[in-house]
């Protein structure tokens, strides 16, 4: 469940305070949808023993134009999540110690971006690790950190004066940029099929699945609507820049957060460096380390020029996990079974699926274009 369960749950209460409580049925609606194209996938690798990753059900259907898409695709999408990830820390960070700024060469550098460039410096050397297992083990906790996330900021609402509240109904002109970070927020599946590869009993996986897909959106619900009810419209682009800082529970809360970053980086990172080493014959220990720090790099190139972390990842949601966990399964599906699928409920299914997809691609990317234009 760790792989599904991600840094999303934090602007859940922001994504219902944008779409109001009527986006409260679509995050379930979401949920069940990505878990349904998940199970396509599922079925995708059940056609063909020797299918392994997720570019493997991309070249079983479309051949290798198909591979290189999703494999594209895959690469994007945690390419930005790993971004994501330095913006948490920067936000976070920044909240911790306020006031913060650097004059460097008559450039003003401020605490935000000042702690984004810290954080990659500490990760930057776990990216030339090799064996990443105590990274994972370490990420396997994940499940258990987000859950004490969820218990302390109910606690701060409901015993520390901050209270709960209303909200509106529904607000339609925000409501794409809730879809997109519900989409963000379920964006697993491009590492569904290792996932699937790596289990002893495959049999067991739609269970998995089901139980993973149930529990992480519980979360979030109770996230979302735990923080929409403490903060209301002033709810932030990441629930803990709502928390009172005289509390000592809200910073517990904030280092729970700034913690999971850390670990997760490089994880999240490595089968990107991967696919662009194997691409570029990247070889030699200094040529790796030389490649992988200026990958890094990179993303903190971006991550300084984001000035929302809501922004940010309603984009990613809305372009590349509409495509990885919505629009490609379904078609692979599609094209995988056409000789068998016949019209029927699946088939209506699955077209309905990818025509909310496409909506909410041209939808939720056009909104956070404009949105990031208005905000720089």
């Amino acid at each position: 469940m760790s792989y599904l369960l991600g840094y999303g749950i934090l602007a859940m209460p922001y994504a219902l305070a944008e779409g109001g409580w009527i986006s409260l049925g679509a995050l379930f609606a979401i949920g069940g949808i990505c878990s349904y194209t998940a199970i396509l996938l599922q079925q995708c690798m059940e056609s063909n023993e020797l299918v392994k990753t997720y570019p493997d059900i991309g070249q079983l259907a479309f051949g290798i134009k198909g591979r290189n898409l999703m494999d594209q695709v895959m690469n994007a999408e945690l390419y930005f999540v790993v971004i994501g990830l330095l913006i948490i820390e920067g936000d976070n960070i920044d909240l911790l110690f306020p006031g913060i700024e650097y004059h460097i060469f008559g450039i003003i550098v401020k605490g935000k971006q000042c702690f984004i460039i810290l954080s990659a410096l500490v990760v930057l050397p776990t990216t030339w690790q090799k064996d990443l297992r105590v990274l994972s083990y370490l990420s396997f906790t994940s499940f258990l950190v987000f859950l004490l996330l969820l218990v302390l900021i109910i606690w701060i609402g409901a015993f520390q004066g901050v209270g709960f509240h209303g909200g509106v109904v529904v607000n339609f002109g925000r409501l794409p940029t809730s879809l997109s970070i519900f989409i963000f927020s379920y964006g697993g599946h491009t590492i569904i099929p290792t996932v699937y590869a790596s289990m002893k009993n495959t049999k067991k996986f739609s269970k998995v699945l089901i139980i993973g897909f149930t529990v992480s959106t519980l979360q979030y619900a109770v996230m979302a609507v735990t923080g929409y009810l403490m903060f209301g419209k002033e709810t932030k682009s990441i629930v803990t820049l709502n928390l009172p800082q005289r509390l000592v529970t809200s910073k517990i809360t904030i280092w729970t957060v700034i913690a999971i970053p850390l670990v997760k980086y490089a994880l999240v990172l490595m089968p990107v460096v991967n696919s662009l080493e194997e691409k570029f014959q990247v070889t030699g220990k200094l040529a790796r380390i030389l490649f992988r720090t200026f990958l890094v790099i990179s993303t903190v190139v971006i991550a300084l020029g984001i000035p929302f972390f809501t922004t940010f990842i309603s984009l990613v949601g809305s372009l590349l996990s509409s495509m990885a966990s919505i629009l490609l399964p379904c078609l692979c599906y599609l094209k995988i079974f056409k000789s068998t699928l016949k019209w029927g409920h699946k088939m209506f299914t699955i077209i309905f699926i990818l025509g909310v997809g496409v909506l909410i691609a041209i939808l939720g990317t056009y909104v956070s274009i404009k949105q990031i234009i208005q905000d720089n």
